[in-house]
């Protein structure tokens, strides 16, 4: 059976057993999608098959930026947009394009230090995709008439760029991360990405220490006022931040278990009074972690943001299905159907 199937299955399973749950089977497992972003999915889905690089990539001819275009941070995303609507990455029709992307990550990723490269924006999301792909995927298959010398398991290599990440953050006096593996210095953007890869390593099994987990979220915390606002860098929290860092810190509060604390309920407020918010500044960033983090936090926000959101994707999708932006059509195409995955609910990182 299809995983897509699955969702309405098991939610009738848990109202037929009379299950005491302290998380709503809605919540959980999500009802029936829209017809309008299973189009817009499906569509999405289409143009990253056609435009898969042999090697496994979506790099398009384009150089690797920090953010986005092509690299292990990009092929990351669209790992995770492939298995976010429930396709199995064994047997599925889109199995073979999940493990080429998987095995290109792993090629990339340095054997020694555990870097996936490009900047830690890529490490960060090239982590988050290792992670949710982790155990999922079929070690045995992976490398199937494929004889590089690189050839990991997907946990050596979870392993690995989990080590890189606190190597990293050992190295760095605020606690998090900026956009190389040596840098000193920290920003709450670049932070998020690799706070959220390691929260998903350590939801997958593998072993990331508190002291990391903990130590980066003070740097969140000392980054966050007392009304809600995130500072971008440097050491004064609330300075020079965006909706975008209010939604990330919301989410990484959110997975890092601190929604009792008084900066999750101030970052949360925030947000969930901005729904009508137009973000100019990197607006597929925006509305991918808008998802999540209204999700988290406040359902009937995410429920608001969801019906914007399909509305404003459908109209931006191109005719061949992708999404343009500045870093890219992979990365708009990924960040644009990753901010519907929601819809479908089935991500380990995904559960509320």
């Amino acid at each position: 059976m299809q995983l897509r199937n699955i969702t309405s299955v098991l939610a009738i399973v848990c109202v037929l057993a009379g299950t005491s749950s302290a998380q709503d089977p809605q919540l959980r497992f999500g009802t029936q999608v829209s017809p309008d972003v299973e189009q817009i999915y499906e569509r999405g889905l289409s143009w990253l098959v056609e435009n898969q690089d042999e090697d496994g990539d979506w790099n398009q001819g384009q150089s690797t930026s920090s953010h986005g275009s092509g690299g292990p941070g990009t092929t990351g995303m669209c790992v995770m947009v492939f298995l976010a609507s429930g396709e199995d990455p064994n047997f599925g029709k889109y199995s073979d394009n999940i493990r080429k992307a998987v095995r290109n990550m792993i090629k990339a990723q340095s054997s020694s230090t555990g870097y996936l490269g490009g900047s830690m924006y890529h490490h960060g999301f090239g982590m988050l995709g290792l992670a949710e792909v982790y155990g999922a995927l079929d070690e045995e298959a992976l490398w199937q008439g494929d004889s590089s010398s690189s050839r990991r398991t997907i946990g050596e290599a979870l392993e690995l760029a989990v080590r890189c990440a606190l190597t990293s953050q050992k190295d760095n006096q605020w606690g998090g991360w900026r956009y190389s593996p040596g840098s000193r210095d920290a920003d709450t953007s670049v932070s998020g990405a690799v706070l959220m890869g390691l929260l998903a390593a350590r939801n997958a099994g593998v072993k990331v220490p508190d002291d990391g987990i903990d130590k980066a979220l003070e740097y969140f915390k000392k980054m966050t006022s007392s009304r809600g606002g995130v500072g971008y860098a440097g050491s004064v929290g609330g300075m020079g931040g965006s909706k975008n860092l209010q939604a990330i810190a919301t989410l990484v509060y959110a997975i890092g278990k601190r929604k009792e604390s008084a900066e999750f309920k101030a970052v949360l407020e925030q947000i969930s009074a901005s729904l009508e918010h137009q973000e100019s500044s990197y607006p597929f960033y925006f509305r991918y972690y808008m998802a999540q983090a209204t999700f988290q936090g406040d359902f009937e926000a995410w429920n608001k943001w969801n019906t914007k959101t399909i509305r404003q994707l459908k109209e931006l999708q191109n005719d061949d299905g992708s999404f343009t932006s500045g870093h890219g059509s992979a990365y708009g195409t990924a960040m644009s159907l990753l901010a519907l995955g929601l819809n479908y609910r089935f991500l380990p990182i995904y559960e509320r």
